[in-house]
């Protein structure tokens, strides 16, 4: 199974795509998105939606797994978080492709067998379960593949995670 991991934003949306045949892990690739501020929000999304047709058309991954967006001060922030998620997550749609999403605390737990491990640590696991010589960066596409890992981890019960 190929598994397309995604840390939603909109200057940067982290993706790790990894592989997983139910025992073990792979890496296969990870990186970021970026747009640039200043551009229009519509181009922006247009960026983001062209870039995710391009990732699951290069990896064409057997599964999309997003993070969930959570926030609780900044209203106007998560609202253009949530335009680029939607986008990325209409792009995914589209393609046919089995959708999932984890919350923060979902992926940690996962990951690091902790929902409250700083960031530091689901880096540093991330690191050791790939067999990785050093931790992905940026901190996106180390986020990314968290969530990647956490959907192969919770594969067993992907039905609970489906998007609806």
């Amino acid at each position: 199974m190929i598994i397309l991991g995604i840390d939603p934003g909109l200057a940067i949306i982290g993706y790790g795509v990894v592989s997983y045949d139910g025992r073990k892990l792979g890496i296969i690739d990870y990186g970021t998105i970026t747009t640039e501020a200043g551009v229009p929000l519509p181009r922006r999304l247009s960026s983001i939606y062209d870039s995710m047709a391009s990732l699951i058309d290069k990896f064409k991954p057997d599964a999309i797994a997003f993070e969930e967006l959570f926030f609780n001060k900044n209203v106007k922030t998560a609202l253009t978080v949530g335009h680029a998620r939607g986008t990325a997550l209409v792009c995914a749609e589209k393609s046919g492709t089995e959708l999932f999403e984890y919350t923060p605390l979902q992926v940690k737990q996962a990951v690091c067998g902790y929902g409250r491990a700083d960031k530091q640590q689901v880096q540093a696991m991330v690191k050791m379960l790939l067999n990785l010589k050093e931790i992905p960066k940026p901190d996106d596409a180390a986020d990314a593949v968290a969530v990647a890992i956490c959907h192969a981890h919770s594969s067993n019960f992907k039905e609970k995670f489906v998007i609806k």
